[in-house]
């Protein structure tokens, strides 16, 4: 074509980067995104690990229900802020220890308690005990009946 060759210096070449206003636009635009939504997550946050808490005390209070009646003993369960501990009998040696709410950053109310489970799996001592578990504005409550069960509430 002729004369096309002149015809790139009558259009405006294109630049490369952005302006410090684009910049700044974007900037704004995404601290309001955030401002918005990170509280969210943290809400989220808070409920799950609240949940996952509260699961791991059932997965305890299952684990020495059923090791008390398999092992034909009593067993304690000692749920505490920074651990959750199985032993067989009173003062026997530990079957088995794991983290506590804590570790998760999860308050448990109310300090350690001990639940004693008989040979048949019935608790003896403390029953129908509640644990409350709390983080954020996210909390649970693990209640255990003198039947050996255990559940979530709301």
């Amino acid at each position: 074509m002729p004369g096309s060759a002149h015809t790139w210096h009558i259009l405006r070449p294109m630049r490369r980067g952005a302006t410090l206003i684009e910049l700044l636009l974007v900037l704004t635009v995404m601290g309001l995104l955030f401002a918005i939504v990170l509280p969210r997550f943290a809400t989220l946050a808070d409920g799950l690990a609240v949940e996952e808490a509260a699961q791991h005390l059932i997965g305890a209070h299952r684990r020495a229900r059923i090791t008390a009646i398999l092992e034909s003993r009593a067993v304690v369960l000692t749920i505490a802020p920074d651990s959750l501990v199985i032993r067989l009998g009173s003062a026997g040696p530990e079957s088995w220890r794991a983290s506590g709410p804590v570790a998760d950053g999860v308050a448990l109310a109310g300090g350690a308690k001990q639940i004693v489970f008989s040979p048949v799996g019935i608790t003896t001592g403390l029953s129908n005990a509640s644990f409350q578990l709390t983080r954020g504005g996210a909390r649970r409550t693990v209640v255990v009946s003198r039947l050996g069960r255990a559940r979530i509430l709301p």
